[in-house]
């Protein structure tokens, strides 16, 4: 909940807007524009829930959709389109969030248009319910409304959705007397009202009905028993300001310093999310004072329970807090108080990343050097605190980024998250992930002119929109990628972007630039003596150099490729290549030389154990041997292949270009 109408300990606890609860399950019926035309509504039904934040309008959202959950079995959705500070949540963002809700898979690098269309794709069909928590506009919102008349989505905003037809708008303000005193009483009891309920009624009053103002007067309240409500109702009556800003300057006035000072130091946690390890970091203290602070906290209205172990700021506080922040602490405090959290989070994903490392490993010896409070006992608890933590990781990344002030830091983040994903989730499943990831590493590197992260950055970044069959922009990134490399006077990420650049030539079926820019890898790998790549390059030319039917060229750089996996005592690259150039010479109208080469081919295979690939090329040998007309070898050297694969997995397969992996 961004606004909050519950009780102090956290549970879910609804008072009042039973009027507001029934004029919106009634929209939900009522007849719209489209149906009085006789044509069915297009898309789904927008319900809006308007009100300035504290006023409960996220409470009432969720009570209305808790209920509704039963008439809606495909699901409910939500989105938060405001970040805790106010500043709008980028649609595709909050694309992103629905699609990995929904369980869509995000294809690497996708724009919003594509993304927001996966949204309402996933939708359809589905009679889900979405909340599109604290919209900024229409123009926000309308991309995620599904196309489908039999969902309902809820909207939370401080006005109208100007420019979403049929929108039913239901303003919120303060809740009616009785029911803000049943809230106030989950935190004071109910004798203190009870002795005096003229003045609660006024405590109230003075807070506007608002469910935030209430809450935090409650929290005073709470933490101080001795004090009656007449007392508070008096101090803030002496105040000027809104309701919110007046209970709010009272509680944070109420706090010992260290506590006010973490409570400050809380609005500059990532999406104002917020565990002990970061409280302690943020505020310099240790993690068992942070947590019993936070605890504290919770019991006074501040925050509330986020789920494993993590605790929310509320919206509607931070700007309070960060206005605080500005007049009470000094810069340098406030930017050393985000270097050590950063620096708490980059340590926290080296152990997260070490614990999937074997046991007796460098990186297994440097976590057991570790305070206990920063390791992971296991690979699962590992990974179950990066799940947890992905959204407020992520964002913290991006903020790491904008702040601009602390870059190296940034970057070892980005990098140790990068890390952290591919060891817990793979590189594939990870991929949208890091694809985000990189372009943060990008932006920091041209802004800070470090060529070779720039370099790095585009080629990670051309790697998975290659991936995701995005060749062109591949092409596009790989060639800002050689250009970066040569600016950074970095052998290694020229030879990669030449390479890339070919690959991607090949994979746009342009055989002539791709075999051009292999020759500039391979020349640059020749010089500088790499026997493995120069291995790979080869066989890269000889792939195609085949598909260009320039045979002659093709068989002698397989041929160099297989020397060149002898020399490195690869045995099955050695294999593989013969077996291309066998290929070759079938192509090329030399069946009796084909046959020669696949039978060194074939024993190479067995010197190298590898019983698939052995009866892989046993197959091909099969196959030559019937077109040079001897079937009763080929089925001797068939019956071989069957042999060896009754022990082995599915037939391995020769394909062209099968060397250069």
């Amino acid at each position: 909940m961004t606004d909050q109408a519950v009780a102090a300990a956290g549970s879910r606890r609804f008072f009042g807007r039973q009027r507001e609860l029934k004029a919106l399950r009634a929209d939900i019926e009522r007849t719209g524009l489209d149906t009085l035309t006789g044509r069915k509504a297009p898309r789904a039904r927008v319900l809006l829930i308007a009100g300035k934040p504290g006023s409960g309008r996220t409470t009432l959202a969720e009570e209305l959709t808790a209920s509704l959950a039963a008439r809606y079995p495909g699901g409910l959705f939500r989105a938060r389109l405001t970040e805790p500070g106010g500043d709008p949540v980028p649609t595709a963002r909050a694309a992103q969030e629905l699609l990995t809700a929904l369980g869509v898979a995000e294809p690497p690098g996708a724009g919003e248009e594509e993304l927001t269309e996966l949204v309402r794709h996933a939708l359809a069909g589905r009679r889900a319910l979405l909340l599109l928590d604290d919209a900024v506009d229409a123009e926000q919102a309308d991309p995620l409304i599904p196309d489908d008349p039999d969902c309902l989505v809820v909207a939370v905003a401080r006005g109208p959705l100007t420019g979403i037809p049929d929108v039913r708008p239901c303003t919120v303000g303060g809740l009616d007397p009785k029911s803000a005193i049943e809230l106030l009483t989950t935190f004071t009891g109910a004798v203190r009202v009870t002795v005096d309920p003229q003045a609660a009624e006024t405590l109230v009053e003075e807070c506007g009905g608002l469910p935030a103002a209430v809450v935090l007067a409650g929290g005073w309240l709470a933490g101080r028993p001795k004090a009656s409500v007449a007392d508070l109702a008096k101090r803030l009556r002496a105040r000027a300001g809104d309701p919110l800003t007046r209970t709010f300057l009272l509680a944070h006035e109420a706090l010992p310093q260290p506590a006010a000072r973490i409570l400050r130091f809380l609005s500059l946690a990532p999406l104002g999310r917020a565990d002990a390890h970061t409280a302690s970091a943020l505020a310099g203290c240790s993690v068992s004072a942070a947590a019993t602070t936070l605890a504290d906290f919770v019991r006074l209205g501040l925050i509330r329970e986020a789920g494993d172990g993590q605790y929310e700021l509320p919206g509607h506080l931070v700007p309070l807090l960060r206005a605080r922040l500005e007049e009470d602490d000094r810069p340098a405090e406030v930017q050393l108080a985000r270097a050590r959290m950063l620096e708490r989070t980059v340590r926290l994903l080296q152990s997260c990343r070490a614990v999937t490392e074997p046991e007796g490993s460098s990186a297994r010896r440097r976590l057991s050097g570790l305070p206990r409070a920063l390791r992971f006992p296991t690979t699962a608890d590992g990974a179950e605190w990066l799940r947890s933590r992905q959204p407020v990781l992520l964002a913290s990344a991006r903020l790491a980024v904008a702040d601009g002030e602390l870059d190296t830091l940034a970057r070892r983040l980005i990098a140790s998250l990068v890390r952290a994903l591919a060891a817990h989730r793979g590189a594939e499943a990870a991929a949208p992930e890091l694809y985000g990831l990189h372009r943060l590493v990008l932006d920091v590197a041209e802004r800070r002119g470090l060529h070779r992260e720039r370099a790095a950055a585009l080629l990670n970044l051309g790697d998975l929109d290659a991936r995701t069959g995005r060749t062109k922009e591949a092409l596009l990134r790989y060639r800002a990628a050689l250009d970066a490399g040569r600016a950074a006077n970095d052998p290694y990420a020229v030879g990669r972007a030449m390479e890339s650049v070919g690959g991607s030539y090949q994979e746009l079926g342009d055989w002539h630039r791709a075999g051009d820019w292999y020759g500039r890898a391979l020349a640059q790998r020749l010089a500088r003596d790499e026997r493995a790549d120069q291995a790979r390059l080869y066989a890269r030319l000889g792939t195609v150099q085949t598909y260009a039917g320039r045979y002659g060229e093709a068989l002698r750089n397989w041929r160099a490729a297989a020397a060149g996996y002898r020399r490195l005592d690869d045995r099955a690259g050695h294999a593989r290549a013969l077996s291309e150039a066998a290929r070759v010479q079938e192509y090329a109208g030399r069946p009796e030389e084909s046959l020669r080469t696949c039978e060194e081919a074939v024993e190479w295979a067995r010197r190298a154990r590898d019983a698939r690939l052995q009866a892989a090329l046993q197959l091909r040998l099969a196959d030559t041997l019937d077109r040079l007309g001897d079937p009763a070898a080929a089925r001797l050297h068939r019956a071989a292949a069957e042999r060896l694969l009754e022990t082995e997995s599915p037939a391995y397969e020769i394909r062209s270009g099968s060397a250069e992996d």
